[in-house]
């Protein structure tokens, strides 16, 4: 008895074999179009609201890397290479590179994005992105990040780098802490290290130095000093205390202001912190200009 023919399996296979051999002539066909397909235009898309680097030094980099690519047969481009090149520059944390059938070469380039700005103690001003490394500072852009200064022992080498020091990956991540909360973000305008290696917080609305300590229950910490701000404060009044100790868990330890025997009210002393602030903008300010004067810019600050 002759096997009944299975005629839908053979045109599925049919099929496949067909599909398969149809994609096989069409890479065929892209690959030879692609040997003779040029460059024809270079698109550069920089997003973000931060200026460390201009479609100019993007330009620079690729004509460096690769010369002028308009014109070059996309075979003799090396897309590889020029991602490589632009993420050598300290101010970029991503490049993505690629280029069509119509000779088009796109690059999209991610700027690091800064959450702290630190002068240690050896008087070295650099940046820590969002991810916890160093950068160095631009003499062509400031970002408007939070500030921080006094007894920091971290080093920087000019280099794109980790953080080192358990002090200096404490106030990164107290500045992360505030940088995504809105209510300490309009709050909070500078970090400082007093000589105990104790954290403060320096606040824009009130005199008092608030010890953070370290960054250690830094949730924790944060919310008993809303919870104080929300019930004390109000009663007491703003200028009341000098210093607001929240470095123990579950703990809000105060110290008042003396009081004017005639007034009645505290006396204001001079923040010393806060002159220290003064100072730290100074020096940001100075070593802008040198470096101005100097012809620093961010492609030579590279690696």
């Amino acid at each position: 008895m002759l096997k009944r023919i299975n005629w839908k399996r053979i045109f599925k296979l049919f099929s496949w074999v067909t599909c398969l051999v149809g994609l096989v002539v069409l890479m065929s066909f892209v690959g030879a179009k692609r040997d003779t397909v040029v460059c024809t235009n270079v698109k550069i898309l920089i997003p973000g609201a931060d200026n460390f680097i201009e479609r100019e030094e993007i330009d620079a980099i690729l004509r460096h890397s690769q010369g002028k690519l308009i014109g070059q047969k996309l075979t003799n481009i090396n897309l590889h290479k020029i991602e490589k090149s632009i993420t050598d520059n300290p101010y970029i944390a991503y490049a993505k590179v690629y280029a069509d059938m119509d000779g088009v070469i796109e690059i999209e380039v991610r700027q690091r994005q800064p959450i702290l700005r630190v002068i240690n103690a050896a008087g070295q001003d650099f940046y820590v992105d969002r991810n916890g490394l160093k950068m160095p500072v631009s003499p062509n852009f400031t970002a408007n990040v939070l500030a921080a200064n006094g007894k920091i022992m971290e080093h920087f080498t000019g280099r794109v780098d980790t953080l080192v020091t358990k002090l200096a990956i404490d106030l990164y991540k107290t500045a992360a802490f505030i940088k995504k909360d809105t209510l300490w973000d309009a709050q909070i305008e500078q970090l400082y290290v007093n000589d105990k290696n104790d954290i403060e917080l320096i606040p824009r609305v009130g005199n008092q130095r608030i010890v953070l300590g370290s960054a250690d229950s830094l949730e924790v910490k944060m919310r008993n000093l809303l919870a104080f701000y929300k019930k004390a404060m109000p009663k007491v009044g703003w200028e009341t205390y000098k210093t607001i100790n929240i470095k123990y868990t579950n703990q809000v330890v105060c110290e008042k202001n003396k009081i004017d025997s005639l007034t009645g009210k505290p006396v204001k002393e001079k923040d010393s912190v806060k002159a220290t602030k003064e100072e730290f903008e100074e020096k940001v300010r100075k070593q802008m200009e040198e470096d101005r004067r100097n012809g620093v810019n961010a492609e030579t600050a590279g690696p």
